[in-house]
């Protein structure tokens, strides 16, 4: 069995917990050891499970250790992976057993991503690293999503969209085909973004315009 521990410790994190068990139900993978989180004293308690030591304590093992990042952030899960230099170290990508997902010569997913119950994965996609679907998403066909992205629970990606690197969409947020969204740019929840979205803003409403810009 694969050994494997979740970094961060919040609700999210116990969701992914729950990912892992209902994957070890249909094939017994992987043996869960722990969260591993910098702000817990190691040996705590985390629904039944310890914390087995912060990012520095967890990048100095000495045997094979799969991590998940279990970190909403699309920023800070950026900067948590490369904390991680140890080649030991990898990043597996964790997907529900009722995830749909279009035939695999046309879907590619890459590593560490989180791909949560009830969503669908059409045809012709190209989801890179670190990306989160949250709850019951759905992606539409020929859409590319970059790096480290996160989507809440509920978001309706169509089809031909591009999605840059560290882009947040909040819950129930809905995104028009044929569009594209900036990197580091952050889509409110319920917002529908029927306009392409440029880099590093914030953009909420129906339909989606920026209301701020950040750095």
């Amino acid at each position: 069995m694969e050994k494997i521990a979740i970094v961060g410790c919040g609700g999210f994190a116990r969701e992914v917990l729950t990912i892992i068990q209902e994957i070890n139900k249909h094939e017994n993978k992987y043996n869960f050891i722990g969260f591993v989180d910098n702000e817990k004293h190691k040996g705590d308690l985390i629904n039944g499970f310890p914390i087995i030591g912060n990012d520095s304590e967890a990048n100095q093992t000495n045997e094979k250790l799969s991590l998940v990042l279990a970190l909403g952030d699309p920023l800070m899960k950026r900067k948590i992976r490369n904390k991680y230099t140890n080649p030991l170290i990898s990043f597996p990508t964790i997907i529900h057993p009722n995830v749909i997902v279009g035939d695999e010569k046309f879907v590619n997913i890459g590593n560490g991503c989180i791909i949560c119950a009830g969503t669908i994965i059409t045809t012709n996609i190209n989801i890179k690293n670190f990306v989160i679907l949250n709850l019951m998403c759905t992606v539409g066909h020929d859409t590319t999503i970059e790096e480290y992205s996160s989507f809440m629970p509920s978001v309706n990606i169509s089809g031909e969209v591009n999605i840059g690197k560290c882009v947040y969409v909040g819950t129930g947020a809905k995104i028009i085909n044929q569009l594209s969204i900036g990197e580091e740019t952050i889509v409110g929840a319920g917002a529908v973004v029927a306009k392409s979205l440029p880099a590093k803003c914030t953009a909420v409403g129906v339909p989606a315009k920026p209301v701020k810009f950040h750095d």
